[in-house]
């Protein structure tokens, strides 16, 4: 510290305090420790109560973590952890000869208490276990803060500083136990409720899109859901219209009494601007074509509609999240605080290959990045309790087939894609395909083949025209099967299809 500010500190704080903190020793429980040993070391039932959360290295002593280790590897075999038994286990263990050798073992056992008592003593062993770990990760985050040739910039430094906290503040806190059947059974009879009260029957949130909500039954809260597709298909305009689809849904739930607000519907969108994300949302909703509204080539009355199909979007809780590269770390703190504040109903993702891993990791390989990522969202789904929908690419592999449907292996990278989500769907349009398979005269030897060819290509195109297929290749709470929808290409506009009148979307 320069001279100056030196003698500033002193001047504002005095000498004392500053001495009082260099002396300050990290949070431990000493007697806990040896309370909860002594308690094992004379029934081992003790053992149980703090197995499932507490680690030989939560204890602040490394002689009593050896301790617990050794007594929790003869109760894993079966056999009886007492001082006896230990002594031979650990007769060779320096640290345990430094404080008294098996002598210690006993005084262990006269400080016992009972086993009532031993949750009391984990829990608060585990808790100066965290406090240390806090203070560790403080030091770290202020060295880290003053050493800018780290080459992490001050934002990415946060990022792994709260990847850090969440992990802490979920590892050994997995503390609950079994739950009761009559518990589930009640919680699945309120679920089946919640389904049959609403319209449609959709226990999950409604995408707006009949047939794949009946299909799906809705999105349901702690799913990852996976959307992909090759380029082309509409994937992030699938996305848009299930995300305005749900947005609507919950202030409909709030028009007719089934909620207090409106939960919003969080669009992390890495690929698009927010303001191109709602300009596709616009010409979807004003049936104009968004290339022309970016080129500004429209009229007056068309304007028009545009400007009022935003003023009837504008009250939808529909939230958009344009950062590029964001991370697992930094989508994580976002989502909680919009849990925490408004609610939150739902996440969308376009798209997880654009997303980064937790800062400070770096995956083997790009199979092992992605895996890292779908285990992010899993989690992040799990934790608030809430769907997540994950838009996905597909390898060339799908190219390569006269059948271009896609199938669970044509995802790319798909280490762990198919494996951690519990809902892949594709989307696929057979019309995108053939219509670069249209025929050209040049390719027929007469007239007359050419034009058998071309009323045959007719015919197939006309069969498909304005249809997509939502493919669902993977239900992990149930069936697979296709969903046809309506699509209008020049505005990449999803909607219902009306199998009766197939070129009139149902809305």
């Amino acid at each position: 510290m320069p001279p100056i500010l030196d003698q500033f500190t002193r001047d504002l704080v005095g000498e004392a305090p500053l001495a009082g903190l260099a002396q300050r020793l990290p949070p431990q429980n000493l007697e806990a420790e040896q309370a909860l040993l002594g308690a094992i070391l004379t029934n081992n039932r003790a053992f149980e109560r703090v197995a499932e959360y507490l680690a030989p290295g939560h204890f602040a002593d490394p002689v009593h973590g050896r301790i617990f280790e050794a007594a929790g590897r003869r109760i894993g075999k079966g056999q009886i952890a007492d001082a006896v038994t230990l002594k031979g286990d650990l007769a060779n263990d320096p640290l345990l000869e430094e404080v008294g050798g098996a002598g210690y073992l006993g005084q262990l056992v006269a400080a016992s208490v009972t086993i009532v008592n031993a949750g009391d003593y984990g829990r608060a062993i585990f808790d100066s276990h965290l406090r240390r770990q806090l203070i560790d990760l403080g030091e770290e985050v202020v060295n880290a803060a003053f050493a800018p040739e780290a080459g992490m910039a001050g934002e990415q430094q946060i990022e792994a500083a709260e990847q850090r906290l969440f992990e802490l503040a979920t590892t050994g806190l997995s503390e609950r136990s079994f739950v009761p059947f009559t518990r589930a059974a009640t919680m699945a009879v309120e679920a089946a409720n919640n389904a049959f009260r609403k319209t449609g029957h959709v226990s999950g949130i409604a995408t707006g899109l009949a047939d794949l909500d009946k299909q799906l039954g809705g999105l349901h809260p702690s799913d990852l859901v996976i959307l992909a597709g090759r380029p082309g298909m509409g994937k992030t305009s699938l996305a848009t219209c299930m995300a305005v689809g749900a947005a609507r849904t919950q202030l409909a739930d709030v028009e007719r009494g089934a909620a207090e607000t409106a939960k919003s519907i969080a669009f992390f969108s890495l690929e698009m601007s927010a303001e191109q994300l709602a300009t596709r949302i616009l010409s979807e909703e004003c049936s104009i074509s968004s290339d022309r509204i970016r080129r500004g080539a429209i009229e007056h009355g068309e304007f028009d509609r545009f400007y009022q199909a935003s003023v009837a979007l504008q009250s939808l809780p529909l939230l958009i999240d344009d950062t590029p590269a964001l991370s697992i770390a930094a989508m994580r703190t976002r989502a909680r605080r919009l849990a925490r504040g408004p609610g939150l109903a739902m996440i969308i993702v376009d798209y997880l290959q654009l997303m980064r891993p937790a800062p400070g990791r770096q995956p083997e390989n790009r199979v092992l990045e992605i895996s890292q990522i779908t285990q992010g969202l899993k989690a992040l789904a799990k934790e608030l309790g809430v769907p997540v929908l994950a838009l996905s690419q597909l390898s060339r592999a799908v190219e390569g087939r006269e059948d271009k449907r896609p199938q669970l292996s044509d995802l790319r990278e798909s280490g762990t894609i198919e494996q951690d989500a519990d809902v892949v769907m594709f989307v696929y349009r057979d019309e995108y395909y053939l219509e670069q398979r249209r025929p050209k005269e040049a390719q027929f030897e007469d007239h007359a083949r050419f034009e058998t060819a071309h009323d045959k290509w007719s015919a197939d195109m006309a069969a498909v025209h304005n249809k997509a297929e939502v493919i669902i290749g993977k239900q992990r709470h149930g069936p697979t099967g296709t969903v046809q929808l309506f699509f209008e290409g020049e505005f990449t506009r999803f909607a219902n299809l009306d199998l009766m009148h197939a070129e009139e979307p149902r809305r």
